[in-house]
């Protein structure tokens, strides 16, 4: 799976994959399930690269004082809002705010999608940000669930 990146921006984010083949009802539901799964993550804080205590102790964690303090002091971090996963064809396009999370959260999806490229099915590419030339994103860039005025 080649993974791409095109104009980002965190508050209002195309995430595009294409597959091999067309996927069937089967792999848009694991699909939908990525993106539903890490968007919950998200929405409850769990891309804060500002706290990192267990990943920047290294690999003994055995015993390791936990700072909750630190935890609490950090800022948050949250992902606001994610739209309908879409397809067309041979493509899967998903909307979302990421809100405040850190760019972790990018990673996790990227390490997500590359698992499952190699457990499941084909993907022939991931590519972050952007608009594909044939299919053009809504002209407010959010999904239609969202109105003008919020």
């Amino acid at each position: 799976m080649q993974v791409e990146f095109r104009e980002c921006n965190f508050f209002n984010l195309w995430l595009w994959l294409e597959f091999e083949t067309t996927p069937s009802l089967m792999e848009r539901q694991y699909i939908e399930e990525i993106f539903d799964s890490w968007f919950f993550l998200g929405k409850l804080g769990g891309f804060n690269a500002e706290n990192l205590q267990v990943q920047e102790t290294g690999l003994e964690i055995s015993y390791m004082d936990y700072d909750n303090t630190l935890a609490g002091d950090s800022l948050l971090s949250l992902m606001h809002n994610i739209g309908d996963v879409e397809y067309e064809g041979t493509w899967a396009r998903c909307w979302v705010d990421m809100g405040t999370s850190d760019a972790i959260a990018v990673d996790v999806l990227i390490n997500a999608f590359t698992q499952f490229n190699r457990d499941f099915f084909a993907l022939k590419r991931l590519v972050i940000g952007g608009e594909n030339s044939d299919w053009p994103v809504p002209n407010s860039g959010r999904p239609e669930f969202e109105s003008e005025d919020s």
